[in-house]
C-alpha cells in the first residue's frame, strides 16, 4: 500500500475514534466499548471501509452498539468534514470486525492442544 494511502486510512481511523468516542451521545451504546482497528480507503477515495471493535457484556448490546453506529455513518462524515482536510471525504461502511475473538479462540485450542500433549479431542 502506497504511504499515501496508509497516512489516509490513519487519519480516518483516528477521526473516526474520536467522533464514536466524544460526539456521539446515543443511550444504545450504553457501556460499549468501541474501537476503529483498521479502515481500508479505495483508491478513488469514494468508498472507505471501517472495521469495528465493539465489547459489551452481551452479544446484544454488541449488535445494537454496531447498528448504532451504522445508523450514525452521515453524521460522522458530516463531523469529519471538519477536522479531516481532504477534498472528497469517502462515503463510510461499517464492517464488525471478529478477529480479536477469532484469535482467542485459536489460543485456547493451542493451550489445549499443549494440555492434552498435542493431540485435540472435539468437546
Amino acid at each position: 500500500m502506497k504511504i499515501k494511502m496508509e497516512r489516509i486510512n490513519s487519519e480516518l481511523a483516528r477521526q473516526i475514534s474520536r467522533i464514536i468516542a466524544e460526539d456521539i451521545k446515543d443511550p444504545r451504546l450504553g457501556d460499549a466499548i468501541i474501537g476503529v482497528t483498521k479502515v481500508h480507503t479505495t483508491s478513488d477515495l469514494k468508498y472507505a471501509k471501517v472495521f469495528l471493535s465493539v465489547y459489551a457484556s452481551s452479544a446484544e448490546l454488541v449488535t445494537e452498539a454496531y447498528y448504532t453506529v451504522c445508523r450514525a455513518s452521515a453524521y460522522i462524515r458530516n463531523r469529519m468534514k471538519d477536522s479531516v482536510q481532504m477534498r472528497l471525504l469517502p462515503e463510510l461502511k461499517f464492517v464488525l470486525d471478529d478477529t480479536i475473538e477469532h484469535s482467542a479462540k485459536i489460543e485456547e485450542l493451542l493451550a489445549k492442544i499443549r494440555k492434552d500433549g498435542g493431540t485435540l479431542t472435539e468437546d
